[in-house]
């Protein structure tokens, strides 16, 4: 099912995908989060999804993610964000989408706006985290840390309580980082798409505040939109019954726009 390809953007770069290829029908696009690849559950289920309701569908690893080439540490929301807009025009063209983006995939999805406004139909959220570099990470650093990122260049930060059997990632986060994702502001910028919007959070999401998911829906005056709140969800959202009710909420916004 997993079917990995390889798109060659330049002689030293390749961003590696997975797709389900329709000339013309309805694509989904999905964007992964931080430091994310697309060997997880989501990614995998919303291509099963796409495979038996015969839709077109793309999903990406930004560069220096996954397999895709690059280094982490050099990438920046600038540089993932253009991943994904040269990926959509290359692979699904001129078709019209769903976008769905998880945590910081969220913010690179609203990103794309910008180039594809009259191609994307529907939009979903999961634990959407636009902004989370200076919002959720500079304003909680030490005074240490931040002056350890500042002469250095750069930090490392551990994620995830062994307490609560969470897996402890370890994120080199750099200051060209932090100050690239303040160029990318994107919630101050009103989205007048008429889209079918939905975000998606968990009750107990302990990495990104419900209240960005609302922050999000209140960027676009004129769309169909709705907030789901999943009862004990994490961040992910990876597990079996929240999965579930991602798929129905898209089944929902396809069945509208199809």
């Amino acid at each position: 099912m997993k079917n990995f390809k390889y798109l060659k953007i330049s002689n030293t770069k390749k961003l590696r995908y997975m797709v389900n290829y329709f000339q013309k029908n309805l694509y989904i696009i999905f964007l992964p989060g931080f430091m994310s690849d697309i060997d997880g559950k989501k990614p995998q289920a919303f291509k099963r999804y796409a495979v038996k309701k015969k839709l077109g569908y793309l999903a990406i690893e930004y560069s220096g993610h996954g397999k895709s080439s690059g280094n982490f540490t050099k990438g920046n929301i600038t540089k993932w964000s253009n991943d994904a807009k040269n990926s959509i025009r290359k692979i699904v063209k001129k078709n019209k989408f769903i976008i769905i983006g998880s945590s910081m995939g969220a913010w690179i999805a609203l990103n794309q706006f910008k180039h594809f406004k009259k191609q994307i139909l529907g939009f979903i959220g999961i634990g959407s985290a636009p902004e989370f570099l200076d919002r959720l990470m500079w304003k909680k650093f030490t005074k240490k840390i931040k002056k350890e990122i500042i002469n250095k260049g750069i930090t490392t930060i551990t994620h995830g309580d062994p307490k609560f059997k969470q897996k402890q990632n370890q994120y080199p986060i750099t200051y060209q980082l932090i100050k690239d994702g303040r160029k990318n502001k994107v919630l101050s910028r009103k989205i007048k798409s008429k889209i079918i919007l939905t975000m998606i959070h968990g009750e107990k999401d302990e990495v990104v505040p419900v209240s960005f998911s609302k922050k999000v829906i209140a960027l676009f005056p004129f769309a169909t939109k709705k907030i789901v709140i999943i009862k004990n969800g994490d961040h992910s959202l990876s597990d079996t019954k929240p999965l579930k009710r991602i798929i129905k909420e898209l089944d929902i916004i396809i069945k509208n726009v199809v």
